[in-house]
């Protein structure tokens, strides 16, 4: 079963929610949060990338930027720009973008589904992330940022979220990049124990993305936890913030690569290569990829058709047939030497938001010499690797939009 429940959510005033609502801190490097929260000293990156109001050069996982956070969010609140509700409440959370609309419940989950795997993940973490979402949490006692959950649609529910939209919203905005923004809260009982009813009736909840963000909130409950001689398992720091949103309305867009180097050979080498275990085919125009185990390569200013040969890959090993691996074991590791593609600084991963021309651009720049564009892991992929316990490589999935941070913030205490 599924446990979530509701909360009293800190949130923006009405008439601020545009200038706090941020982008999620792990897409963007500090340089790009200052650039962004420039004059905006409502922005909620003063809360998730608070090193933008240290001086250059600030190490960013040193004490004083975790302090700077807390100190921010505390300043925000003293100054009534985020307030808290009165009562626990469920909140619908709607984001529309280029013709797309995804509509989500805006949660509490547990700690303990996590850790008894019925909140299912896909990936691994990364030891420096985690702790350093682990220090932010703990040091900020607050969920700042949601997790994005999905899970198999259940009609009842979607009939309940769709009669909460019907109220008027708290919020209603469009950000800069087109996006849709549209925020409710559900108050009555009887509906909030409906929902929670309904949940407690699905066995699983995906992890699509925030697997540091989930590990982190594991943590810190066990920290707590340990220091609680009173612990009852009801704290606050037991449960996490989370956005949960339908399979039906996910979208999922590629991962692309690229690689800064031919790791040795001349271009010659390096097209022969690739044909032991491709079809190559070269094309004009750019190339986004129209179905599985096909990819679109771009070196030396021209496009490429590559096609995964039969015999490259096992098409019933979930994770090996996957496109992400049949690239990866097949050619970023044997032709370009990228063996562990989570730690290798030759390698960079370009979000499917960006564009075929994000790709063009790095290579015709020089900071790579090759790019490579793939087609979208589906959701059905990601739910049954998930339900086999299989680990997907990294940077399998780009999910967009992006959920905006500081429109609903989950209190520690």
């Amino acid at each position: 079963m599924a446990f979530i429940k509701p909360f009293r959510g800190v949130r923006p005033q009405k008439e601020l929610a545009e200038q706090v609502a941020a982008l999620p801190y792990d897409v963007m490097n500090t340089e790009e949060a200052m650039e962004m929260a420039a004059g905006n000293e409502f922005s909620f990156l003063h809360i998730s990338r608070p090193e933008i109001d240290l001086p250059a050069g600030t190490d960013v996982h040193s004490d004083i930027v975790y302090q700077k956070g807390h100190d921010n969010l505390a300043a925000m609140l003293s100054k009534g720009v985020l307030l808290q509700d009165e009562g626990d409440c469920y909140y619908v959370y709607r984001q529309k973008m280029a013709g797309l609309t995804q509509t989500g419940l805006v949660v509490c989950a547990g700690v303990d589904d996590y850790q008894t795997g019925a909140i299912k993940k896909h990936e691994l973490t990364r030891a420096d992330k985690e702790e350093d979402r682990v220090r932010h949490i703990d040091l900020l006692n607050a969920n700042d940022e949601p997790v994005f959950y999905t899970y198999r649609n259940h009609p009842e529910i979607t009939a309940m979220v769709a009669r909460a939209t019907e109220e008027a919203p708290l919020y209603d905005f469009t950000t800069g990049d087109g996006v849709s923004h549209t925020l409710w809260s559900i108050t009555d009982r009887t509906v909030i124990d409906a929902l929670t009813r309904s949940f407690a009736a699905i066995p699983t909840l995906y992890v699509a993305d925030g697997h540091h963000r989930s590990a982190a909130a594991s943590r810190v409950r066990d920290l707590r936890k340990n220091a609680n001689p009173k612990h009852t398992g009801v704290e606050e720091y037991n449960f996490f913030l989370t956005v949960i949103f339908p399979d039906n309305e996910m979208t999922i867009m590629p991962y692309n690569r690229v690689v800064k180097d031919l790791n040795g050979h001349t271009v010659a080498e390096f097209m022969a290569r690739v044909a032991d275990r491709f079809d190559v085919t070269p094309i004009q125009g750019a190339l986004s990829p129209s179905e599985r185990h096909q990819f679109g390569m771009y070196l030396s200013g021209k496009w490429y058709q590559l096609v995964a040969k039969e015999e490259s890959f096992n098409e019933s090993d979930p994770v090996g047939s996957m496109d992400v691996s049949i690239l990866q074991d097949n050619l970023l590791s044997p032709v370009l030497g990228v063996r562990n593609p989570r730690t290798d600084q030759r390698i960079h991963f370009v979000g499917g938001i960006r564009g075929v021309g994000e790709l063009e651009r790095v290579v015709d720049a020089g900071e790579f010499q090759v790019a490579f564009s793939l087609f979208p892991t589906s959701i059905e992929e990601l739910m049954s690797l998930a339900d086999q316990d299989k680990i997907m490589p990294p940077k399998s999935t780009w999910f967009e939009p992006k959920l905006r941070s500081g429109l609903f913030v989950h209190l520690l205490d």
